[in-house]
């Protein structure tokens, strides 16, 4: 009986006849559903590489995404994770020997008036402020952490925290360019661009959910910050090597996780950026040659961009673009543009407030989401998110003005 079934079992397996009537029925959407991704996706391929193959030339295309490519891991790549490791090295420091505590402290008192959270949530952004945004996921997991938390609040943590992701690095990249004030401006802005999004994402959520604890009271633990924050028993100078080595490993990592997002997106976003080196000359299949969509975009939006950002140059709706997807790939973007002289004081102080606030949002607050099982509030937490970025840059854009009206920059 055994052995006719699995020979029963195993016709069926050779004869695609293995799954049942109703495993049939389910697959066939979701076959149905890829053939249609497929097609959409080669449509895109077919469509993109056609139309800049046939105004740049075959090889001339092929020629100009190398290049670019091999320049920006050269040059901007190999800059920015000299600064994540630099970077890495001190933030572990920090941890180690207690500075984030005593920051954490300094900036709790302000986090219910500002941002309508429990104290604890500073906690979440020196930490995206010093790492990156997945620090906030850790963090939502710790049960003695969420007993902290109403459900509204914990589900705008992801939106506070991710306003200042990747923040002392591209503070400290934008002040290794010589924009100190600027980086200041745009700091402040992503402070305000974090309190529009958590605000405006508690007040969506709170509607639905209500006011509720998000662990019930008689489950609530205490909060221990050793579970996240760990140090060594050793002595002090075994640990500071170890806090100085390990975080600039760390910073190593990061470093080497933004080659693929500089590489691939921000090549991708500067030939739909720039034209040919030489006008003259055309296409010679250069570094950071292209076909101008993207100023073409920008110059239509022009009034709009320049109302929000003060925007002067349509060619500045690259970097708001490329921070939705990676900020690092973003900041590979700024070199060229203060080549082209096209980037000024004030475009600084917006891509500063911009860059942190949106610095991989879009993957960040799925993430969290999934990770709280609340995957129904991904589109709130984005558009809430979205409306804080362009919030961001409108408050660093304005209080630039401001500051310069009062010949203070």
């Amino acid at each position: 009986m055994q052995l006719s079934a699995f020979l029963v079992g195993l016709y069926g397996i050779f004869s695609g006849d293995s799954m049942s009537v109703q495993e049939k029925r389910s697959a066939k959407p979701r076959l149905n559903r890829r053939l249609i991704e497929g097609f959409i996706a080669l449509a895109v391929l077919v469509l993109g590489f056609g139309y800049l193959g046939r105004v740049m030339g075959p090889e001339n295309m092929i020629n100009t995404i190398t290049h670019t490519a091999h320049d920006l891991l050269l040059n901007t790549v190999f800059y920015l994770m000299a600064i994540t490791v630099l970077v890495g090295a001190l933030s572990a420091m920090m941890i180690e020997f207690g500075v984030v505590r005593i920051i954490e402290r300094i900036t709790a008192p302000f986090m219910k008036p500002l941002f309508g959270l429990p104290g604890v949530a500073s906690l979440a952004g020196v930490l995206t402020f010093l790492s990156d945004n997945p620090a906030v996921i850790s963090l939502a997991r710790d049960k003695g952490y969420a007993s902290y938390f109403k459900q509204h609040q914990l589900y705008s943590l992801a939106n506070f925290g991710t306003a200042f992701g990747m923040g002392l690095i591209v503070l400290t990249y934008m002040m290794g360019l010589g924009f100190y004030r600027e980086a200041v401006i745009g700091f402040v802005g992503a402070i305000i661009g974090a309190l529009v999004s958590t605000r405006l994402m508690q007040f969506m959520v709170k509607r639905k959910l209500g006011v509720v604890d998000v662990i019930p009271p008689v489950q609530q633990q205490q909060f221990d910050e050793d579970n996240v924050i760990h140090t060594k028993p050793h002595s002090v100078v075994v640990r500071l090597l170890n806090a100085l080595l390990d975080g600039g490993k760390s910073g190593l990592e990061a470093g080497m996780s933004i080659i693929p997002g500089v590489l691939i997106i921000s090549t991708a976003v500067l030939m739909l950026t720039w034209g040919p080196r030489d006008l003259a000359a055309g296409y010679q299949g250069l570094a950071y040659e292209g076909v101008p969509v993207l100023p073409a975009i920008g110059s239509f939006l022009a009034p709009i961009f320049r109302f929000l950002f003060g925007f002067t140059n349509p060619e500045a709706i690259a970097f708001p673009v490329t921070s939705l997807g990676a900020v690092g790939a973003a900041l590979g973007l700024i070199p060229r543009f203060m080549e082209q002289g096209l980037a000024n004081s004030n475009d600084i102080a917006v891509f500063t407030a911009i860059g942190m606030c949106w610095s991989g949002y879009l993957s960040t607050h799925t993430g969290m989401m999934d990770a709280l099982n609340k995957r129904e509030l991904i589109g709130k937490a984005l558009f809430s998110h979205t409306i804080g970025g362009i919030a961001a840059g409108m408050a660093a854009h304005y209080l630039f003005l401001l500051l310069r009206i009062l010949n203070l920059a």
